[in-house]
């Protein structure tokens, strides 16, 4: 019973962070479009910097948007924050319902560094800690004066962190861990800055005061880097289910272009909003760092074996069949030994020359052009046993 309550959980906490990333992510896109798509005229109310006409679901809205702050209050004012603290509340709950709690199966990998799971998970903390601290620092420092010099300078810092977990963690750990620092710089900015920065408007308008406008500058300043840091992380949440992103030696880098790729997306989007010319350039940028993408894929994972002589074929078939069924076969089996798992991930059998050979095409692309798996590489799968099942693979092709 206690794997399906776990299982379980996973899949409700997966949900939950799901919606609340929809939730804010959507509001973020929206806010960052109204911004962009604001017009000044002269019948704007005393302090209103520019207006916006709407219509969506068959209605007109007029959006007018005040630089620092009104001249009154509002009775009501609606605070857009909790979409963004569910969000990274969810997500850490599920970061610690599988790679903490699974650190030996997702986090560590005795092949890349061999750690137990309280340092991994010591290791893991301090890195969310310091990306955040790093980061602040950077826009606290006279970079900031700079928004291209600020973004080279986070850049350069987020892929040199992304290269570092590469070599403490599995590719699958490193991966999730870069989108953990780079959600929780985001959700940081909401929390540490933006609301805190609109309270001190708020506390000096209900006071008589005039607010300080560096207040509101510093946080659209953060809210921009939100926004180019969401497709990102958007990314990464959906790259830990392909093995191609994360499980070969130039993982970080992948990263590093996919922060291009979002980049120069999100460049593209924002610039139309204001009505400037489109720079369709993007795009080429864009297409060239995803073929770039797959072209550090190809190159397969970090550790590899130079080929052998292959065995006759039916040899070769028996080798090939005892490693899957030693190294694969506790999880990949009609009953699995690995303690949590009620059935075979995925549905996939590899009990049989028969089933493996059905998966032919998923063995070798998690166990040979990848090394995701094993997870973790819990069962010590050596490379030269990959290369058996490499050269067997091809001989079924």
């Amino acid at each position: 019973m206690e794997p399906i309550l776990w299982e379980w959980l996973s899949v409700f906490v997966r949900w939950t962070h799901v919606i609340a990333g929809v939730a804010w992510i959507g509001g973020s896109f929206y806010f960052v479009h109204l911004d962009q798509s604001l017009k000044q005229n002269a019948s704007l109310p005393k302090g209103a910097h520019g207006d916006a006409w709407q219509v969506h679901g068959g209605g007109f809205y007029h959006m007018v948007k005040y630089l620092v702050a009104p001249p009154e209050l509002p009775e009501h004012v609606t605070w857009f924050k909790w979409e963004a603290y569910a969000t990274w509340l969810s997500g850490f709950a599920l970061l610690a319902i599988v790679y903490y709690f699974g650190a030996r199966l997702y986090l560590i990998d005795p092949g890349v560094l061999d750690i137990g799971p309280k340092a991994a998970i010591t290791l893991s903390f301090a890195g969310i800690a310091a990306g955040w601290l790093v980061y602040d620092g950077l826009c606290r420092s006279p970079l900031a004066a700079s928004n291209l010099h600020l973004a080279i300078a986070g850049f350069v810092f987020l892929v040199a962190m992304s290269f570092g977990y590469s070599l403490a963690f599995s590719g699958r750990g490193a991966f999730m861990q870069m989108g953990a620092v780079m959600g929780t710089i985001m959700v940081a900015n909401v929390f540490m800055i933006i609301i805190p920065n609109q309270r001190i408007v708020v506390a000096d308008l209900r006071a008589g005061r005039s607010p300080d406008p560096s207040l509101g500058a510093k946080g659209k300043q953060r809210s921009l880097h939100n926004n180019y840091l969401t497709l990102p992380v958007v990314f990464i949440m959906i790259g830990n289910h392909y093995p191609l992103a994360f499980a070969t030696r130039f993982s970080w880098a992948i990263i590093a272009l996919v922060m291009v790729m979002g980049a120069s997306i999100r460049h593209f989007y924002n610039t139309r909003h204001r009505g400037l010319p489109s720079p369709w350039w993007t795009w080429g940028l864009t297409a060239l760092c995803g073929l770039a993408i797959m072209w550090l894929s190809s190159l397969g994972p970090a550790v590899t074996r130079e080929a052998a002589a292959a065995a006759p074929p039916t040899q070769l078939a028996e080798e090939a069949e005892g490693v899957i069924q030693s190294r694969c076969g506790m999880c990949h089996a009609g009953k699995p030994l690995m303690p949590g798992l009620g059935s075979p991930p995925k549905g996939v059998k590899l009990e049989d020359l028969t089933q493996m050979t059905t998966h032919a095409d998923e063995v070798r692309m998690v166990a040979v052009l990848t090394h995701s798996m094993p997870p973790g590489n819990m069962t010590r799968m050596t490379a030269e046993e990959r290369e058996t099942v490499r050269q067997w693979l091809d001989s079924v092709e």
